[in-house]
């Protein structure tokens, strides 16, 4: 018998607690054909294989599917029903008031959820100031930072609060990726109306938010198209808010005339992590997830880390995931022998050569297969792994990380991060496939 996938043993046990609270003849006719295809944002995606399936189950049954998703305390939060023959599907609900779709957020970052400390709060208060009266305090307001230091939970939090206290507001929030390939699509064929709805998406907003902006650099085309957008939005009183990876004035492929514009407004640093703030945000990340760490196994986590927040949320997980594994509290003889002394100089040596090579040999393909662009299931899940895995043990810009992975976009290796990241909440089989392969990339 085939060994059930991470998605078929969730299923099983939303089942279970899905059996009693539905009429048993419902239930075989309807819940016991869906197949389980995929878990994002904690949300199991269920195809069933008609639309009138679909839309009785919608109808009828969803409230108590969705009280089963959460009372298998699994981590899964909801459950979507899809299907079949359906090759995309929305996880999202409408969006609050008149919060723009361009790319979505995510609701747990908000500020009552972001760690602040010594080395983030002066941007932290600026990103507050912003939300609470748009388009009048620090416009625009640019923050940047390095990798994994919290500018998309800011951008987000603001978003996100913008949402839920001024819902009159157009809220638009984007990466920069996005809003270029928005204006490379207007272009594409003139006189369709296409350049029209580009201009009127990006400046008719209240609040437009724009992540990584370096990676516009030596872009002139799409730097004229935002040239306008800002100034536009600009002169209506209206709030902008970037991020970058570095300060504007380092942004030199960028035209003098943008910096310029940037450095009127307020520019904000995110700097990294104390010792003291590394712990806090560690102790929040465990609360989350239903732990409370011991003091010692805190300190020993955050000793010689680096600075990105992800890495020590990994960190954490490979513990809490020996902890379940081996039926054992949580120690610091554990987490020293979970980690496999990964919290060492040796660490420095991790290569994304590395990184690759362990991959491929844990999933036994090869290299090119790992990089290539087939969408065979097997491979997509190995490309995912391995692509988190750098982005967690790396200290590497994205933009890096996805031409390591074979010229992939900052969007996709976004994507494949967060999945991952979500999957090792709720499977312990990937979370032990991460585990696995990290313990092979320290042995090479």
């Amino acid at each position: 018998m085939a060994e059930k996938s991470q998605f078929e043993i969730l299923w099983e046990k939303v089942k279970e607690r899905a059996r009693p609270l539905i009429n048993p003849v419902s239930f075989d006719t309807f819940i016991e054909g869906l197949v389980p295809v995929d878990v994002v944002n904690r949300k199991l995606v269920l195809k069933a294989l008609t639309e009138t399936g679909a839309g009785t189950i919608t109808k009828s049954h969803l409230p108590q599917l969705r009280e089963a998703a959460v009372s298998a305390d699994v981590g899964l939060s909801d459950v979507v029903i899809i299907v079949d023959g359906s090759s995309t599907y929305t996880l999202e609900e409408a969006p609050d008031a008149l919060e723009e779709v361009s790319v979505r957020t995510d609701k747990r970052f908000t500020f009552d959820s972001f760690v602040v400390g010594e080395s983030n709060k002066f941007v932290c208060a600026a990103a507050k100031s912003v939300a609470s009266a748009p388009g009048e305090n620090f416009n625009p307001l640019y923050i940047y930072g390095g990798t994994g230091l919290g500018k998309t939970h800011l951008m987000q939090a603001i978003a996100n609060e913008l949402a839920e206290k001024k819902p009159s507001l157009r809220v638009l929030y984007t990466t920069s990726e996005k809003f270029l390939n928005d204006f490379v699509d207007s272009l594409a064929r003139k006189g369709d109306g296409r350049e029209a709805r580009f201009r009127n998406r990006y400046r008719n907003v209240d609040v437009l938010l724009i992540d990584d902006i370096q990676f516009w650099a030596g872009k002139y085309g799409v730097q004229e198209a935002f040239f306008h957008t800002f100034n536009e939005l600009l002169s209506q009183h209206k709030q902008i808010v970037i991020t970058s990876d570095c300060p504007a004035r380092e942004l030199t492929t960028l035209e003098e005339r943008l910096r310029t514009r940037f450095e009127g407004g307020l520019i904000a640093d995110v700097q990294p992590p104390d010792l003291e703030t590394k712990i806090a945000i560690l102790k929040r990340k465990a609360l989350e997830k239903k732990y409370i760490i011991p003091d010692d196994v805190l300190a020993f986590l955050v000793k010689n880390s680096d600075n990105n927040v992800r890495t020590l949320e990994g960190r954490l997980n490979t513990v809490i995931f020996a902890s379940k594994l081996h039926e054992e509290p949580i120690s610091l003889s554990l987490a020293a022998t979970a980690l496999q002394e990964a919290i060492s100089e040796d660490e420095e040596e991790v290569t994304p050569d590395a990184i690759i090579r362990a991959s491929a040999e844990y999933f036994k393909i090869s290299r090119e297969e790992l990089i290539g662009k087939s969408k065979r299931q097997e491979l997509v899940k190995a490309r995912q792994v391995c692509t988190y895995l750098m982005c967690e043990m790396l200290s590497m810009p994205l933009v890096s990380v996805g031409k390591e992975m074979g010229g992939r976009d900052h969007a996709t290796v976004i994507y494949s991060r967060e999945k991952v990241a979500e999957l090792i909440k709720v499977s312990d089989a990937t979370a032990k496939q991460v585990n696995d392969i990290k313990s092979i990339i320290l042995k090479q």
